[in-house]
């Protein structure tokens, strides 16, 4: 924490150059969020900086998040809609395109579908960990490569290659997620790659419309009889396939690569997640509890539409961008008992890694299995250490983290 704090030092410098205490309290954000958010909770927790309003207690960021009338996802809508060519739920609220479609997206994604999720994700991550023989980079192989690969499985969207199938997810949620500023090269990058995703979608949906069989969400979408008055054809179905996509793979690798670094980096707490990684419902509390000490989303943005007083009584006026951190409401007093505390017996509601109201994450059952599972099988390994510091693209996305592990030794050898 700084000695003068964040606080006196944010008010010093947005009165000089409020430009560069933007810029100030957006690096504090990437490096020192724990620490600020704790000062911002106490002392000021509706934080109205120039371009953002940041809301920090438990209670506020539930109410930013659970009320659309007033805090839209507007601020998705041009990055996203320019990447598919055309709305999609995670754009638009309370609008018969929302409802109608999330609906049917979580029913095809079925939660009788976890236990085959999670037998899928650990056949794939034995399979890249045994291959490895004791080192590897896990962010390529295990925290990307796995989603990657059941997006291709369960999903039922391969890509021409995993490789492409990566590029685009990378490049459209780089615009959509980390390009605050609007670089026009990102958007462009986003766009391309998006048209191509959308472009072998089409031809994909069209190839499976022609045979529909297959139990994977694909299958089933193409297998769906709707009233042709709702409008979702074969366009309406490519667009929720890349949403599969989009939502995924960042979230997914950035979350497991958060989990296992930070569990590396502390032997006593390591020590404990192995011993329980032999019991996959035990296990999983670990990942989650750990993953609230450093969560890959920390904050959700929304748009205030209109004037909202919010539950500590500050009032966000409308027509600004709102962050709610998540990071802090899950270090809330209020609301989470004990928060400094690493405790795996916490009730489900004081994780909010997969977001919280009417745009949660619609795909929580099976992608829950995924990260969870490829974190215990490769905390089944024994001697695993890292073998590096986790490199980051635009410090956000987790492109290299070099695990190693002992190996049997060879016979002969």
């Amino acid at each position: 924490m700084r000695p003068d704090g964040y606080l006196a030092a944010y008010d010093r410098l947005v009165q000089a150059d409020p430009a560069a205490a933007q810029a100030r309290l957006a690096g504090w954000l990437r490096t020192d969020w724990r620490d600020l958010f704790a000062e911002l909770r106490a002392d000021r927790p509706v934080l109205a900086a120039p371009a953002f309003t940041l809301v920090t207690r438990h209670a506020d960021v539930v109410e930013v998040l659970s009320r659309p009338e007033s805090f839209t996802v507007r601020t998705y809508r041009p990055s996203m809609e320019a990447a598919l060519g055309a709305p999609n739920m995670l754009t638009r609220d309370e609008t018969p395109l929302n409802w109608r479609e999330k609906g049917l997206m979580q029913a095809v994604l079925a939660m009788e579908d976890v236990p085959a999720v999670r037998a899928l994700t650990g056949e794939l991550a034995e399979q890249a960990l045994d291959e490895a023989d004791g080192e590897l980079d896990a962010v390529r192989h295990l925290f990307r490569g796995v989603p990657l690969k059941v997006c291709a499985r369960y999903f039922g969207f391969p890509g021409p290659d995993e490789e492409t199938l990566s590029r685009w997810s990378r490049a459209v949620m780089t615009d959509v997620t980390a390009n605050l500023v609007g670089e026009p090269s990102v958007r462009a990058a986003s766009v391309a790659a998006g048209a191509e995703m959308m472009a072998y979608l089409r031809d994909l949906v069209a190839e499976r419309r022609a045979a529909p069989d297959g139990t994977d969400v694909l299958g089933r979408l193409v297998r769906a009889r709707l009233p042709e008055e709702l409008g979702f054809d074969d366009e309406r179905v490519a667009v929720n396939v890349a949403g599969t996509l989009l939502g995924f793979v960042e979230n997914a690798a950035g979350s497991m690569t958060n989990v296992v670094s930070l569990l590396l980096g502390q032997p006593g707490l390591h020590a404990e997640a192995a011993a329980a990684a032999s019991d996959p419902e035990r296990f999983d509390r670990y990942v989650w509890e750990t993953l609230r000490f450093d969560p890959f989303l920390k904050m959700i943005i929304r748009f205030c539409e209109r004037d909202h007083a919010l539950p500590s009584g500050a009032t966000v006026p409308a027509g600004r961008p709102v962050l709610a951190a998540v990071a802090s409401a899950m270090f809330d007093a209020a609301a989470v008992e004990n928060p400094a505390a690493f405790l795996t017996d916490r009730p489900e509601h004081a994780w909010m890694h997969f977001g919280h109201g009417p745009h949660a994450c619609l795909g929580v059952h099976p992608g829950r299995v995924v990260i969870a599972e490829t974190v215990r099988r490769v905390m089944l390994r024994p001697g695993l250490r890292a073998g590096g510091d986790v490199r980051r693209d635009r410090d956000v996305f987790p492109d290299c983290f070099t695990l190693r592990f002992d190996t049997p030794a060879r016979e002969g050898a």
